[in-house]
């Protein structure tokens, strides 16, 4: 069971993370386009199909799967989980924010910068790649 919860974890990471680096980029797309115009419209569709159909799903079969191999792995009191635990708790926040920006695409509220989503477009690739190193390296 652990083998195959530990493979279904890595697939929805890899979706949770397809998803992350992907909405930002549409943001920055969508401000592009003129509010109310069709392409708005679609940029609208899109960003909340992305969120609802395969980040959130992804991030949550990400922690349920990810909690269980902690458990079952007993990893809980290892010293590179704590910091693991700290990053993923970063990308769910990220993950958050993200959200709150498609409800802003929505009501045709954005207020932020291309610049912004640009940046911020970054964040998660940061977060992965520390997740990464601590998962498999477990330098501490």
């Amino acid at each position: 069971m652990y083998e195959w919860a530990k493979a279904l974890h890595v697939i929805a990471v890899i979706s949770w993370m397809a998803g992350m680096l992907y909405l930002p980029r549409l943001f920055v797309y969508h401000i592009d386009a003129p509010r109310g115009s069709q392409q708005s419209e679609t940029f609208k569709i899109m960003e909340r199909r992305l969120l609802k159909a395969i980040i959130n799903p992804a991030m949550a079969v990400t922690w349920i799967l990810g909690l269980y191999l902690a458990w079952a792995g007993h990893w809980f009191s290892a010293g590179w989980f704590h910091g693991k635990l700290a990053l993923v708790l970063a990308m769910s926040a990220v993950h958050g924010m993200l959200s709150a920006r498609v409800r802003d695409f929505a009501e045709d509220r954005n207020t932020k910068s291309t610049k912004y989503y640009r940046i911020i477009n970054e964040v998660p690739t940061v977060l992965m790649i520390l997740i990464v190193i601590l998962v498999i390296i477990k330098p501490f």
